[in-house]
Parts: structure tokens; sequence; C-alpha cells
């Protein structure tokens, strides 16, 4: 027998768990299916800053504003520039006043379950297509060959989402730029010099196209990210398996760098992870097709480069939400309002994030960066 659900948001990210816990609020059901067996099946990543004019928003239409400040990382919004050489060109310490609190993503993931009734998440549950079906109606298609239907179909489930296909053709693509990750756990008892390199907040050493990014997280931990400029298929060469051939080859990249730096990489804790930097057009936008929408990643998947990409995806879910809650019965209307805010709203942002990249890849990205730094309003710096 088919199952019915009123409105169906497929992925468990910051978007559609904003969304949900949005309608939950107003006492509005949604069921939230994601193809992870459980909310532990992997990390979440490092930390995020959550801004006042979108993050902050979302966080409280969803009534969880309050609840958030206590995940927040005192100091957290500190920043270092450095360059190859290890000389600091720009340091900004932050008091815990600023208004971009940094927070642990898998900590802001938990705060938004934990708001919403049990079973309300389905885990386990890929989707592998979505049919429409006229009247926007669709059948969604997981992988053990279970179907269900909707009313109101929502596309949460990021970058490769199994729902865009139902609006827009358009597929990520890869920027140029690819990252491989890597922890160094407890920095402050195992790894001083590291954690000195870093400081409290946010890394930025950029030279010539390439470099390290770092941030410390609430449990101690340097998250470090190495970017650079590569093909495609570069990353698909190496071998992340070997952690210290993985090492090597990635580390063969900045032989001319300060050792200081170098080894965020070389010391790191377990094996790296590599990550392509891939995104949809900047303006990406879809004819309105009854009963469907997307949010987060699906509808506008950008850089990091402007630090905006789950930000967006929890304004995208809150105000979707209040749309829907705004137009009881009339789920067209209330798609057509949101998408017609969305576009230009992600649009903007996206194009931000293009620039983003482009600075912190040119060949004067740290004269670049400190300028940025030291022109931007003081509450943003």
């Amino acid at each position: 027998m088919n199952t019915h659900y009123p409105i169906l948001i497929v992925g468990a990210g910051l978007g559609g768990l904003t969304l949900a816990r949005v309608l939950h609020v107003h006492g509005i059901e949604a069921a939230v299916f994601d193809l992870e067996t459980d909310r532990h099946a992997r990390t979440q990543g490092g930390m995020l800053d959550i801004h006042t004019e979108n993050g902050q928003v979302a966080l409280r239409h969803a009534g969880l504003i309050d609840d958030f400040g206590a995940l927040v990382h005192p100091g957290g919004e500190s920043e270092r520039v450095l360059d190859k050489h290890a000389a600091l060109h720009w340091e900004q310490v932050n008091d815990g006043t600023g208004d971009r609190p940094e927070v642990d993503r898998g900590q802001l993931r938990d705060l938004l379950l934990d708001s919403l009734p049990e079973g309300t998440v389905r885990w386990g549950r890929q989707v592998t297509a979505a049919t429409p079906l006229g009247s926007g109606r669709h059948e969604v298609t997981f992988a053990d060959g279970a179907t269900l239907t909707s009313d109101l179909l929502v596309g949460a489930d990021g970058a490769w989402s199994r729902i865009r296909p139902l609006v827009s053709d358009a597929w990520p693509t890869y920027t140029g730029i690819s990252f491989v990750e890597a922890d160094l756990l407890d920095a402050d008892a195992h790894h001083p010099k590291e954690a000195a390199v870093v400081g409290n907040g946010t890394l930025f050493a950029l030279d010539g196209g390439k470099g390290f990014l770092g941030h410390r997280t609430t449990s101690g931990k340097l998250h470090i990210y190495t970017a650079f400029r590569a093909p495609a298929d570069w990353l698909d060469t190496i071998d992340f398996n070997d952690i210290e051939a993985s090492k090597a080859r990635v580390l063969a990249e900045f032989e001319d760098w300060d050792e200081s730096l170098t080894e965020l990489v070389a010391n790191a804790d377990g094996r790296l992870v590599p990550r392509k930097i891939n995104a949809l057009p900047v303006g990406h936008r879809w004819e309105r097709a009854p009963g469907v929408t997307l949010l987060g990643d699906a509808a506008h998947l950008m850089s990091p480069f402007a630090g905006e990409g789950a930000n967006l995806a929890m304004l995208d879910g809150a105000l979707l939400g209040q749309e829907i809650v705004e137009h009881p019965g009339e789920t067209e209307q209330a798609l057509t309002a949101y998408e017609d805010a969305l576009f230009p709203r992600s649009a903007a942002k996206a194009q931000e994030s293009v620039e983003g990249l482009e600075l912190c890849f040119s060949e004067n990205a740290v004269d670049r960066l400190v300028e940025m730094f030291r022109t931007a309003p003081a509450d943003n710096a």
C-alpha cells in the first residue's frame, strides 16, 4: 500500500531540518527522509559562522535563538592571515561579541534534530527518483523499491539532488579548486605548535593560488583545509587510504612553504579527506513547477568562499516554512512567493562566493584579503 505525506522533505541537513522545525512550531507536520542510517552516520564537518541577516533570522523563526547562543564558540571569530613563510599580515582577536558567532555544524544540526518530534526524520531512506503525477502530486522512489507520494515535495538533498531534475537540468560543475581536509585532535595538548599557528578562530595562509585554511572547533580540534587549484581528476590519483603516502602527495605541492604550516597536514591525526569544490551556475533558477521546490545546496550550490551556504539553507527553510504557514491550502501561492525571493537572494550570495574564491587564489591573495578585512565594517570584521 502506498503511503502519502502532505509535505515530504528529502534531506535532513540544516535547511531541511529548519523547514521541518518552523512548520512544527506552527502545528504543521512534515516527514523528512534522509539516506544516512542515523544522525551519527558521519561527521558533520567543522565550524560555521552564523550571520545576523540570514542564519540567525532562521533560528529566530524556528524559536531556537536562545538555545543557539549556548553553542557559540567564544572567540571563534578571531582571524589570522599568513603568507607561505608564516609571516603574520593580519590578526583580529575576537572577544565573543561579534555578529557572526562560530558554532560546530554537528552541534547545530543536533539542536535542530532535538527540536523535532521523535520520528520526524526517517533515516536510511535513499531517494533514487521522483516522478510527477499531476496536480502537484509526486511519487518518490527509494533504493529499496518502496514508493511514497506527496502533495508538496521539497528537495533539501544537497549538491547531487535527486529532486532538482523535476525543475531544472542544471548540474554542479567543478570550480577548479580542490580541498584536502585534515584534523588535529586535542590540539592544545597534543599539537601545541599547530594550535598556536591557527589561533583561537580561523587561519588563512595563502600564496600563489594555494594555501592552508583552518579553524579551531569547540572540542579543541583543529580542522584544516589544504586548498589549491588542480585538474578535476587530480584527487582521484591519490590513495587516501594510505595515510602517509597521501600526506606526502599533498605536501609535495607545498615544498617551499614554512614547516609550521606544512605540519598542519604532516602531523594530522587519521586519514585525509579529499573534496572537490563544485558549484551551480550563479543565478540558477527554474520555472514554477507544481508541488515541488528546492532549498539549500540543491537550489544554489556555491563554493564556501562567501561563508553563506549553511546560512542560506537555513534561511531558505525558515522562509519556505513561513510562506506555507501564511498560505494555508494555497501551496502554489506559497511556493511562488518563496521562489520570487529565493532567486535574487541566492544569486547575490553566489556571486560573492565566486569573487571570494578568485580573491583567495589570486597571486596577491594575502594583500587583498588583508585589505578586505581592514575596510570591512567593524561589526562584520
